[in-house]
């Protein structure tokens, strides 16, 4: 969101936020990313620095961030055993 002063058009795309590209300025987007090793730890970092502040580091917390955590955990083990998984549904052990 646009401040007072600052007209949202004179934003260029590569300051934008994911959610304030338009559809069509999508692909210039992502090419301007910094896909090199060290920029993608930096996205991690920041991902890992906006969580932990949003939901761990608080006055009053709670279990929500422990638990998307715990969902998290319990989602991707389940994509990697998906495949073993599959093929247990149509087995009769009787």
């Amino acid at each position: 969101m646009a401040s007072v002063g600052e007209c949202p058009a004179l934003v260029s795309v590569k300051e934008k936020k994911l959610m304030d590209v338009k559809l069509g300025e999508l692909p210039s987007w992502i090419l301007m990313r910094d896909f090199t090793p060290k920029g993608i730890a930096g996205a991690f970092q920041r991902g890992y620095y906006r969580y932990y502040n949003k939901y761990i580091n608080v006055k009053k917390g709670s279990f929500s961030g422990v638990t998307m955590l715990l969902g998290a955990y319990v989602l991707f083990n389940y994509c990697i055993s998906y495949k073993e998984l599959k093929h247990e549904r149509r087995r009769k052990y009787h």
